[in-house]
């Protein structure tokens, strides 16, 4: 293993972090994906496009989904973009490839009545970590925020009269996400209260904060997601990310318009957004069969 292909590597995982703001969970996962390729396929500044069919047709013989094969061939992709900008490749050999075909799942959602009993499971903890829980998790669903997203928030991305947050989204895009009342009372409640507690040996300007005072992590964000499951005696193993899917299917079902639930989550393409239309379809054909008389 030549030091060219590792020393490219650690550039491009530097790149990720620092110009494109990538969250530490994406810089490994393309860091890992990319290790993995290089000790398949060979001296990544010797790889051509066969290389990386070879490569992508193990993958599947070994059983992983088309999915996952589409995802490694768009690090591969991104990885040899970033050389041919940086002048030290001429070429991608991963530009022609093909990618796998595969239908995307749609994204896992909390029903409205299984959210509500999440968040108010959260409610009867008034220790100081149990009051930040309650902010937090009011905070993903009533926003639709990323776990990174709520972890990178500082005090004044607050706007109080407003009832409003100035979010760092993916690529160093800055939004403006909406709070309704309960998400604010219990994050106007935890800041005024609870933080200051926590923060007492801490300097920290970030919003959310673990036991040490520190800056809570997104690691942090899963563990606290997975009590809160058990303590609000919802039967669902959820991710973090399920608070924004179900923020963004919960307003759709109530004739949100497809556009402003675009600006909401940050989301690039509308394309992104409309998966959300058909989880919000299938739910109210649930609401229909189990609600109508005449179902």
């Amino acid at each position: 293993m030549s030091n060219l292909s590792e020393t490219w590597i650690d550039g491009f995982c530097r790149y990720l972090s620092a110009v494109e703001q990538a969250s530490e969970h994406t810089v490994r996962a393309y860091h890992s994906d990319l290790v993995a390729f290089w000790r398949a396929a060979g001296e990544l500044d010797q790889v051509g496009t066969g290389d990386v069919y070879r490569y992508l047709a193990a993958l599947g013989a070994r059983g992983l989904s088309p999915r996952s094969v589409a995802r490694k061939l768009a690090v591969i992709r991104t990885f040899y973009r970033y050389l041919e900008r940086e002048g030290w490749r001429q070429d991608n050999p991963a530009r022609r490839v093909l990618a796998p075909r595969y239908r995307p799942g749609l994204p896992r959602v909390l029903t409205v009545d299984e959210m509500s009993q999440l968040l108010d499971g959260l409610v009867s903890n008034r220790t100081p970590l149990g009051v930040r829980n309650r902010a937090l998790l009011e905070v993903i669903y009533g926003g639709g925020l990323r776990s990174q997203e709520a972890v990178d928030l500082d005090l004044d991305a607050i706007h109080w009269a407003t009832g409003e947050l100035t979010v760092k989204g993916k690529g160093r895009k800055y939004r403006t996400v909406l709070l309704g009342r309960p998400a604010m009372a219990a994050l106007q409640e935890y800041v005024e209260g609870a933080r200051s507690t926590l923060a007492a040996r801490s300097s920290t300007t970030a919003v959310f904060l673990n036991a040490r005072g520190g800056r809570l992590t997104t690691r942090s964000v899963r563990r606290i997601v997975k009590a809160a499951l058990v303590v609000g005696a919802v039967r669902r193993n959820i991710s973090p990310h399920w608070l924004r899917h179900s923020f963004a299917t919960h307003l759709l079902m109530n004739g949100a318009d497809l556009r402003a639930v675009q600006e909401l989550l940050g989301h690039r393409s509308l394309r992104t957004t409309q998966i959300y239309t058909h989880i919000s379809q299938e739910e109210l054909g649930r609401i229909y069969e189990h609600t109508h008389p005449r179902a």
